[in-house]
Protein backbone atom coordinates (compact mmCIF):
# COMPACT_ATOMS: atom_id res chain seq x y z
CA UNK A 1 0.00 0.00 0.00
CA UNK A 2 1.38 3.44 -0.88
CA UNK A 3 1.48 6.54 1.12
CA UNK A 4 -2.32 8.38 0.41
CA UNK A 5 -2.41 12.08 -0.78
CA UNK A 6 -4.19 13.64 1.86
CA UNK A 7 -5.92 15.64 -0.39
CA UNK A 8 -7.41 12.72 -2.14
CA UNK A 9 -8.63 11.77 1.21
CA UNK A 10 -10.31 14.96 1.85
CA UNK A 11 -12.12 14.91 -1.45
CA UNK A 12 -13.17 11.18 -0.39
CA UNK A 13 -14.94 12.87 2.28
CA UNK A 14 -16.18 15.52 0.46
CA UNK A 15 -17.80 13.11 -1.53
CA UNK A 16 -19.63 10.67 0.85
CA UNK A 17 -20.81 13.59 3.00
CA UNK A 18 -22.68 15.22 -0.24
CA UNK A 19 -23.67 11.57 -1.98
CA UNK A 20 -22.38 12.12 -4.91
CA UNK A 21 -19.55 13.41 -7.59
CA UNK A 22 -21.58 16.31 -9.00
CA UNK A 23 -22.93 18.51 -5.88
CA UNK A 24 -18.94 17.60 -4.22
CA UNK A 25 -17.16 18.96 -7.19
CA UNK A 26 -19.25 21.96 -7.25
CA UNK A 27 -18.76 22.71 -3.57
CA UNK A 28 -15.06 21.99 -4.23
CA UNK A 29 -14.83 24.04 -7.33
CA UNK A 30 -13.27 21.04 -9.98
CA UNK A 31 -14.97 18.90 -12.33
CA UNK A 32 -16.19 15.90 -11.37
CA UNK A 33 -14.27 14.07 -13.66
CA UNK A 34 -11.52 15.12 -12.04
CA UNK A 35 -12.39 14.67 -8.30
CA UNK A 36 -13.47 10.80 -9.85
CA UNK A 37 -10.05 10.62 -11.01
CA UNK A 38 -8.87 11.61 -7.35
CA UNK A 39 -11.06 8.94 -5.40
CA UNK A 40 -9.78 5.81 -7.91
CA UNK A 41 -5.80 7.01 -7.03
CA UNK A 42 -6.81 6.73 -3.59
CA UNK A 43 -8.52 3.52 -4.24
CA UNK A 44 -5.35 2.55 -6.10
CA UNK A 45 -3.11 3.89 -3.54
CA UNK A 46 -5.01 1.57 -0.45
CA UNK A 47 -5.73 -1.27 -2.72
CA UNK A 48 -9.02 -0.95 -1.62
CA UNK A 49 -12.68 -0.12 -2.82
CA UNK A 50 -14.33 3.01 -0.50
CA UNK A 51 -17.03 4.07 -2.89
CA UNK A 52 -19.91 2.10 -4.36
CA UNK A 53 -21.21 3.54 -7.16
CA UNK A 54 -24.61 3.59 -9.26
CA UNK A 55 -26.15 5.92 -11.63
CA UNK A 56 -28.07 6.64 -9.03
CA UNK A 57 -26.03 7.55 -6.03
CA UNK A 58 -22.76 6.99 -4.32
CA UNK A 59 -22.15 5.64 -0.84
CA UNK A 60 -19.38 4.41 0.78
CA UNK A 61 -18.57 0.72 0.46
CA UNK A 62 -18.29 -0.98 4.32
CA UNK A 63 -14.22 -0.19 3.97
CA UNK A 64 -14.95 3.50 3.03
CA UNK A 65 -17.56 3.54 6.13
CA UNK A 66 -14.78 2.45 8.47
CA UNK A 67 -12.26 4.51 7.21
CA UNK A 68 -14.22 7.57 7.17
CA UNK A 69 -15.70 6.84 10.81
CA UNK A 70 -11.62 6.97 11.84
CA UNK A 71 -11.02 9.78 9.82
CA UNK A 72 -14.00 12.12 10.55
CA UNK A 73 -12.39 13.63 13.70
CA UNK A 74 -9.04 14.40 12.45
CA UNK A 75 -10.85 16.32 9.10
CA UNK A 76 -13.01 18.16 11.52
CA UNK A 77 -10.68 19.46 13.70
CA UNK A 78 -8.16 20.35 10.04
CA UNK A 79 -11.37 22.23 9.03
CA UNK A 80 -11.96 23.77 12.63
CA UNK A 81 -8.51 25.48 11.98
CA UNK A 82 -8.63 26.73 8.62
CA UNK A 83 -11.98 28.50 9.71
CA UNK A 84 -10.14 29.97 12.73
CA UNK A 85 -7.53 30.94 10.47
CA UNK A 86 -9.76 32.39 7.93
CA UNK A 87 -12.03 34.81 10.75
CA UNK A 88 -10.85 38.10 10.63
CA UNK A 89 -10.24 40.27 12.98
CA UNK A 90 -13.50 42.08 12.07
CA UNK A 91 -15.23 38.16 12.64
CA UNK A 92 -15.91 35.17 10.24
CA UNK A 93 -15.91 35.05 6.79
CA UNK A 94 -17.34 33.11 3.88
CA UNK A 95 -20.54 32.13 2.34
CA UNK A 96 -23.81 30.64 4.46
CA UNK A 97 -26.20 28.54 2.27
CA UNK A 98 -29.62 28.43 2.81
CA UNK A 99 -32.62 26.80 1.74
CA UNK A 100 -35.70 27.59 3.01
CA UNK A 101 -39.55 27.26 2.48
CA UNK A 102 -40.94 30.17 0.73
CA UNK A 103 -43.21 31.75 3.88
CA UNK A 104 -39.57 31.82 5.71
CA UNK A 105 -37.93 33.71 2.89
CA UNK A 106 -41.01 36.42 2.90
CA UNK A 107 -41.72 36.27 6.37
CA UNK A 108 -39.12 35.54 8.84
CA UNK A 109 -35.62 36.15 6.88
CA UNK A 110 -35.93 40.39 6.19
CA UNK A 111 -36.50 40.41 9.77
CA UNK A 112 -33.57 38.46 11.01
CA UNK A 113 -30.65 39.46 7.55
CA UNK A 114 -30.31 42.98 8.08
CA UNK A 115 -29.20 42.75 11.78
CA UNK A 116 -26.96 39.41 11.31
CA UNK A 117 -25.09 41.16 7.83
CA UNK A 118 -24.38 44.03 9.79
CA UNK A 119 -22.92 42.22 12.46
CA UNK A 120 -20.62 40.35 10.12
CA UNK A 121 -19.84 42.04 7.63
CA UNK A 122 -17.37 39.80 6.21
CA UNK A 123 -20.28 36.93 5.42
CA UNK A 124 -22.70 36.53 2.24
CA UNK A 125 -25.62 34.86 2.48
CA UNK A 126 -27.37 32.87 -0.43
CA UNK A 127 -31.02 31.94 0.38
CA UNK A 128 -32.96 29.74 -1.94
CA UNK A 129 -36.65 29.19 -1.69
CA UNK A 130 -38.09 25.24 -1.71
CA UNK A 131 -41.02 24.27 -0.40
CA UNK A 132 -39.99 20.44 -0.43
CA UNK A 133 -38.08 18.53 1.70
CA UNK A 134 -34.54 18.14 0.69
CA UNK A 135 -30.77 16.47 1.75
CA UNK A 136 -29.19 19.15 2.14
CA UNK A 137 -26.21 18.08 2.34
CA UNK A 138 -26.25 16.51 -1.22
CA UNK A 139 -27.76 19.82 -2.45
CA UNK A 140 -24.46 21.72 -0.82
CA UNK A 141 -26.57 23.83 1.60
CA UNK A 142 -25.03 24.51 4.88
CA UNK A 143 -28.18 24.67 6.74
CA UNK A 144 -32.51 24.43 5.91
CA UNK A 145 -35.62 25.40 7.59
CA UNK A 146 -38.16 23.47 7.94
CA UNK A 147 -41.07 22.54 10.52
CA UNK A 148 -40.71 19.83 12.76
CA UNK A 149 -42.48 17.44 11.24
CA UNK A 150 -40.08 17.10 8.47
CA UNK A 151 -36.81 17.32 10.47
CA UNK A 152 -34.63 13.90 10.20
CA UNK A 153 -32.80 12.79 13.98
CA UNK A 154 -29.59 13.10 13.26
CA UNK A 155 -30.04 17.16 12.72
CA UNK A 156 -29.36 19.17 15.11
CA UNK A 157 -32.36 22.22 15.34
CA UNK A 158 -32.28 25.99 16.22
CA UNK A 159 -35.58 27.93 16.82
CA UNK A 160 -36.33 30.37 14.05
CA UNK A 161 -39.12 32.61 13.95
CA UNK A 162 -42.59 32.54 15.49
CA UNK A 163 -42.78 30.15 17.82
CA UNK A 164 -46.14 29.29 17.48
CA UNK A 165 -48.25 30.03 13.97
CA UNK A 166 -51.35 29.56 12.57
CA UNK A 167 -53.42 28.15 9.71
CA UNK A 168 -56.57 30.74 9.16
CA UNK A 169 -59.55 30.47 7.16
CA UNK A 170 -61.15 33.68 4.92
CA UNK A 171 -62.91 34.70 2.29
CA UNK A 172 -64.23 37.90 0.73
CA UNK A 173 -67.30 40.28 2.02
CA UNK A 174 -69.06 39.55 -1.59
CA UNK A 175 -67.90 36.06 -1.53
CA UNK A 176 -69.62 35.31 1.96
CA UNK A 177 -72.73 37.82 1.28
CA UNK A 178 -73.44 35.38 -1.85
CA UNK A 179 -73.08 32.02 -0.44
CA UNK A 180 -73.32 32.29 2.92
CA UNK A 181 -70.75 31.83 5.99
CA UNK A 182 -69.85 28.48 7.27
CA UNK A 183 -70.41 27.66 10.87
CA UNK A 184 -68.54 24.24 11.07
CA UNK A 185 -65.62 22.42 8.74
CA UNK A 186 -68.67 19.96 7.80
CA UNK A 187 -70.17 22.39 5.99
CA UNK A 188 -67.38 23.37 3.92
CA UNK A 189 -67.12 21.05 0.88
CA UNK A 190 -70.68 22.47 0.01
CA UNK A 191 -68.68 25.56 -0.62
CA UNK A 192 -66.00 26.99 -2.87
CA UNK A 193 -62.62 26.05 -1.81
CA UNK A 194 -59.31 27.35 -2.74
CA UNK A 195 -56.79 24.89 -3.05
CA UNK A 196 -53.29 23.96 -2.68
CA UNK A 197 -50.82 21.93 -4.48
CA UNK A 198 -47.37 21.35 -3.64
CA UNK A 199 -44.20 20.66 -5.92
CA UNK A 200 -44.40 17.10 -4.94
CA UNK A 201 -48.01 17.17 -6.79
CA UNK A 202 -49.48 16.08 -3.25
CA UNK A 203 -52.79 18.21 -2.63
CA UNK A 204 -53.14 20.34 1.06
CA UNK A 205 -55.61 18.77 2.79
CA UNK A 206 -56.98 21.54 5.26
CA UNK A 207 -56.83 20.68 9.13
CA UNK A 208 -59.28 22.26 11.53
CA UNK A 209 -58.91 22.07 14.86
CA UNK A 210 -61.18 22.70 18.10
CA UNK A 211 -60.93 21.39 21.54
CA UNK A 212 -58.77 18.64 20.62
CA UNK A 213 -60.91 17.11 17.85
CA UNK A 214 -59.73 17.55 14.14
CA UNK A 215 -61.59 17.87 11.00
CA UNK A 216 -59.58 17.35 7.46
CA UNK A 217 -61.06 18.48 4.12
CA UNK A 218 -59.38 17.71 0.95
CA UNK A 219 -60.38 21.39 -0.68
CA UNK A 220 -62.89 21.34 -4.13
CA UNK A 221 -63.24 24.27 -5.83
CA UNK A 222 -62.65 26.65 -8.90
CA UNK A 223 -58.90 26.95 -8.00
CA UNK A 224 -55.91 24.65 -7.33
CA UNK A 225 -52.56 26.11 -7.40
CA UNK A 226 -49.16 25.72 -6.28
CA UNK A 227 -48.89 30.13 -5.96
CA UNK A 228 -49.88 31.08 -2.42
CA UNK A 229 -50.13 34.66 -4.41
CA UNK A 230 -52.53 33.34 -6.66
CA UNK A 231 -54.48 31.83 -4.19
CA UNK A 232 -54.56 35.39 -2.17
CA UNK A 233 -55.77 37.10 -5.25
CA UNK A 234 -58.35 34.92 -5.43
CA UNK A 235 -59.85 34.71 -2.25
CA UNK A 236 -59.82 38.84 -2.26
CA UNK A 237 -61.47 38.63 -5.78
CA UNK A 238 -64.21 36.28 -4.59
CA UNK A 239 -63.64 33.17 -5.66
CA UNK A 240 -63.59 31.16 -2.87
CA UNK A 241 -62.63 30.56 0.90
CA UNK A 242 -59.07 29.89 1.82
CA UNK A 243 -57.04 28.54 4.34
CA UNK A 244 -53.24 28.90 4.76
CA UNK A 245 -50.46 30.76 6.81
CA UNK A 246 -51.40 33.42 9.04
CA UNK A 247 -48.89 35.75 7.61
CA UNK A 248 -50.36 35.80 4.09
CA UNK A 249 -53.86 36.89 5.04
CA UNK A 250 -53.53 39.12 8.15
CA UNK A 251 -52.80 42.46 6.44
CA UNK A 252 -56.54 41.61 4.66
CA UNK A 253 -58.13 40.72 7.41
CA UNK A 254 -56.81 43.57 9.13
CA UNK A 255 -58.00 45.70 6.33
CA UNK A 256 -61.46 44.34 5.94
CA UNK A 257 -61.17 43.02 2.75
CA UNK A 258 -60.99 39.07 3.87
CA UNK A 259 -63.24 38.09 6.56
CA UNK A 260 -62.56 35.20 9.25
CA UNK A 261 -63.84 31.81 8.83
CA UNK A 262 -64.56 29.17 11.43
CA UNK A 263 -61.93 31.17 13.68
CA UNK A 264 -62.43 28.77 16.16
CA UNK A 265 -61.08 25.73 14.14
CA UNK A 266 -58.01 27.46 13.10
CA UNK A 267 -55.15 24.88 13.35
CA UNK A 268 -52.16 26.24 15.28
CA UNK A 269 -48.85 24.24 15.31
CA UNK A 270 -44.70 25.04 16.26
CA UNK A 271 -42.83 27.14 14.25
CA UNK A 272 -40.14 27.07 11.89
CA UNK A 273 -36.30 25.25 13.29
CA UNK A 274 -33.24 26.06 11.18
CA UNK A 275 -31.89 22.70 10.66
CA UNK A 276 -27.79 21.19 10.26
CA UNK A 277 -26.03 17.90 9.61
CA UNK A 278 -25.15 16.78 13.66
CA UNK A 279 -21.16 16.85 12.63
CA UNK A 280 -18.35 18.06 15.39
CA UNK A 281 -17.27 20.84 12.87
CA UNK A 282 -19.49 23.30 11.89
CA UNK A 283 -18.70 26.13 9.09
CA UNK A 284 -18.07 29.77 10.64
CA UNK A 285 -20.43 31.39 8.85
CA UNK A 286 -22.83 28.38 9.74
CA UNK A 287 -21.79 28.70 13.54
CA UNK A 288 -22.37 32.61 13.53
CA UNK A 289 -25.73 32.05 12.28
CA UNK A 290 -26.94 29.96 14.76
CA UNK A 291 -25.27 31.87 17.79
CA UNK A 292 -27.33 34.68 16.59
CA UNK A 293 -30.10 32.72 16.58
CA UNK A 294 -29.52 31.27 20.08
CA UNK A 295 -29.16 34.99 21.36
CA UNK A 296 -32.72 35.22 20.82
CA UNK A 297 -32.59 37.02 17.43
CA UNK A 298 -34.19 34.15 15.71
CA UNK A 299 -37.46 33.33 17.90
CA UNK A 300 -40.42 35.28 18.51
CA UNK A 301 -43.30 34.49 20.77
Amino acid sequence: MRQPNLSDVALFAAVADAGGFRVAAHRRGMSASSLSDCIRRLESDLGVRLLNRTTRSVTPTEAGARLLRRLRPALDEIGAAFDDLDDSADGPVGNLRLNVPVPVARFVLPTLMPAFLQRHPGLTVEVAMDNTHIDILAAGYDAGVRYEESLARDMIAVPIGPRRQRFVAAASPAYLAKHGTPRHPRELPAHRLIGHRFESGKLGVWELERKGRTVRIAPQGPLLTSSQDLEVGAALGGVGIIYTFEEYLRPFLDQGTLRPVLEDWWQSFDGPYLYYHDRRHVPAPLRAFVDFLKEGAGAAD
